[in-house]
């Protein structure tokens, strides 16, 4: 049956980033009102590419719910109304990370919360790391889902891998759909056909002219890849191509590195090469360093340009990112919710709302 008295869904995304949620929520044919985030660094990204003026700096910990019902002109208790909440993850990572660093993050769901009790919207998504599913008594995961079912919503909440979705990359991510429109479970939209790999979307044969370590691209194209020290480049020569690994040179005394002697067992993968018929590894903020992971190019001596990266977070080749560092790029970009993925989600609230 039909629905046609609905409008175009609008949506607020909390914890923005740099946009890939909202882009991909965008290309779903949803209405993205505005972002909101505590980084300053991510407002000319998201302008950028979400819209003018769509980003709202503010510290989801001081902001009032009548305060964003003001700027916003949101309405209770609405039908169109979309909340997304993909908070910074680092304390609920399995990455070694600072957790004292992130504690606040701890908090950030339970926030977000609060302003869904607030408006009590058709549809709320949550995306984060599968470490909130696992402690989801101590992350408040289990307590919000009680509450939206209690509150009469159907809620999909389940870890994907979003190469199931068109993106070209092993990424497993928690999501949480809640729907009170209709009484359907909501889950992301599959890709059909193969999975993408990375000889996809990368490569020469993409559009990625082959380019030597520490080269810098002053075009938005940004095919800029961090510099490298002789010994390194010297270990991506014998590396073998095409997902070679460190044991390439692990009996060599001159090359092996001084923590990983006598060590071929654990964190096998830095200074590896991505496979180009594979999905890549996961994207993360330190995709443009080789002993951060297996983020070495497939046959060039070098780690992987800033723009690659992005690609393979499935981002469009024309998306712009504004930052004044390859730090401050890369953090944008692997903090992102893969917009693919953002829209395959989208299409999901999209079919239920107007077919449901």
């Amino acid at each position: 049956m039909q629905v046609k008295n609905k409008t175009k869904i609008k949506a607020v995304d909390f914890f923005c980033g740099g946009g890939g949620m909202s882009f991909g929520m965008q290309k779903s044919g949803i209405q993205v009102l505005a972002g909101i985030d505590y980084e300053e660094n991510c407002r000319a990204t998201y302008n950028a590419n979400i819209g003018k003026d769509k980003f709202i700096k503010a510290d989801v910990f001081e902001l009032k719910e009548e305060e964003l019902e003001e700027t916003l002109k949101l309405k209770r208790n609405d039908d169109d109304l979309l909340l997304i909440g993909c908070s910074p993850c680092q304390f609920w990572s399995i990455i070694n990370t600072d957790k004292n660093k992130s504690q606040k993050s701890k908090s950030l769901l339970v926030e977000f919360e609060r302003f869904v009790k607030y408006f009590n919207p058709g549809y709320v998504v949550v995306e984060n790391v599968p470490g909130v599913l696992r402690k989801k008594g101590e992350s408040g995961l289990e307590d919000f889902i009680n509450w939206l079912k209690n509150k009469g919503y159907k809620v999909h909440c389940e870890i994907h891998n979003v190469s199931e979705y068109g993106v070209p990359q092993s990424r497993k991510r928690l999501t949480l759909i809640a729907n009170r429109v209709t009484n359907l479970e909501l889950q992301p939209i599959k890709f059909e056909g193969k999975k993408l790999t990375v000889y996809d979307v990368i490569g020469e044969h993409n559009g990625f002219s082959k380019i030597d370590a520490g080269h810098k691209d002053k075009s938005d194209f940004m095919h800029t890849v961090a510099g490298l020290k002789q010994i390194n480049i010297d270990r991506l020569k014998l590396t073998k191509k095409d997902g070679g690994s460190r044991m390439s040179y692990a009996n060599n005394e001159d090359l092996v590195p001084q923590c990983h002697k006598n060590d071929t067992t654990n964190f096998k993968d830095t200074y590896g090469r991505i496979w180009w018929h594979r999905q890549s590894p996961t994207i993360t903020t330190k995709f443009f360093s080789i002993s951060n992971g297996r983020f070495a190019h497939p046959e060039e001596n070098r780690a992987l340009s800033i723009r690659e990266g992005a690609t393979l977070q499935s981002f469009p080749k024309d998306y712009k990112f504004i930052g004044t560092s390859m730090g401050s790029l890369a953090r944008l970009i692997g903090n992102a919710v893969p917009p693919e993925y953002s829209k395959r989600v989208g299409q999901a609230i999209i079919q239920n709302h107007f077919n449901g």
